[in-house]
């Protein structure tokens, strides 16, 4: 038996190894980096230990404008990208023979480049000295007046980030919902239609809470990857995102590591901190709240 323990430790020694050097020592030197008040990073001095980095970015404008914009992202796209990912796939489990064809459809988005795919919405949504852009024009069949989606007021730009976003992370969740409904046993659906149970009973009775863990799964990594934003604002707006007021926290770390007025790693450790600190709580609420919801 313990040599047993033995090989199963030397198997996973290579693992452990890659997540010791690359995920657990940077995660304490950021945490480190935090607290250097002053840190100078050419002769790598600081002049004391305290939360001064902390305050500062607590107090920031643009990490606030960032923070604000997270938050709005993250509030938008993980229930409409989730509800309507559960609508389309609720609606190709009833295609029996072009199931595959369409979920290859669906699917095409999500192994595109996002910067690709940024610069396409950025074209349909941009107004030019030549064109309004495609969804101007939309807007103009229904009487409504053009409006600067990428240069123009918050509201506008905010919802071309969300429609990206959801754009972006949808084929994922209907890949991964639709192959959930395929594996629910038939025997239950059956069992429902003998006693003359509705099909909207039958959905939320039956097949909502067997893809409950699924669907718990999509809203987890669906608020991670949305507070670890920065690439589709980028595809967007642009690298100056603060001038655009689209930044998001992501972005304003590497802007503090690398941007114009960069060159502050303890400014940027600490936003970082801050950002670790939400998504772990959010986590650990979503982790209580599938007790009583999700279905193992």
């Amino acid at each position: 038996m313990e040599n047993r323990n033995y090989k199963g430790w030397l198997y996973l020694l290579p693992a452990v190894l890659f997540l010791g050097v690359f995920m657990v020592y940077p995660l304490i030197d950021v945490f480190i980096y935090s607290f250097e008040e002053g840190f100078h990073s050419a002769s790598q001095t600081y002049y004391g230990i305290g939360l001064q980095n902390y305050s500062y970015v607590l107090r920031d404008p643009y990490f606030l404008q960032a923070l604000k914009n997270t938050i709005l992202l993250v509030a938008i796209t993980v229930p409409l990208s989730t509800g309507i990912a559960l609508v389309i796939s609720v609606g190709l489990a009833s295609i029996k023979g072009l199931r595959k064809l369409f979920q290859t459809v669906y699917f095409l988005p999500y192994v595109t480049n996002t910067l690709a795919v940024g610069l396409v919405f950025m074209i349909l949504f941009q107004r030019t000295p030549y064109t309004d852009g495609f969804a101007n024009m939309v807007i103009g069949w229904f009487g409504g007046g053009p409006v600067d989606f990428i240069d123009g007021p918050y509201w506008a730009k905010m919802f071309v980030l969300c429609f990206y976003t959801i754009w972006v992370v949808m084929p994922f969740k209907i890949l991964v919902l639709t192959t959930a409904l395929a594996s629910v046993n038939e025997t239950y659906y059956n069992a429902a239609r003998v006693d003359g149970t509705s099909k909207f009973r039958i959905f939320t009775r039956i097949t909502l809470p067997l893809i409950s863990p699924t669907m718990f799964y999509l809203v987890i990594t669906g608020f991670i990857g949305a507070f670890k934003a920065y690439s589709d604002a980028v595809a967007l707006f642009g690298t100056d995102l603060n001038v655009a007021g689209m930044n998001t926290i992501v972005g304003y770390v590497y802007d503090m590591l690398y941007g114009n007025n960069g060159g502050y790693p303890s400014y940027a450790s600490a936003a970082a901190i801050i950002l670790f600190v939400i998504v772990l709580t959010i986590t650990c609420i979503n982790l209580l709240v599938s007790r009583k919801h999700v279905h193992y």
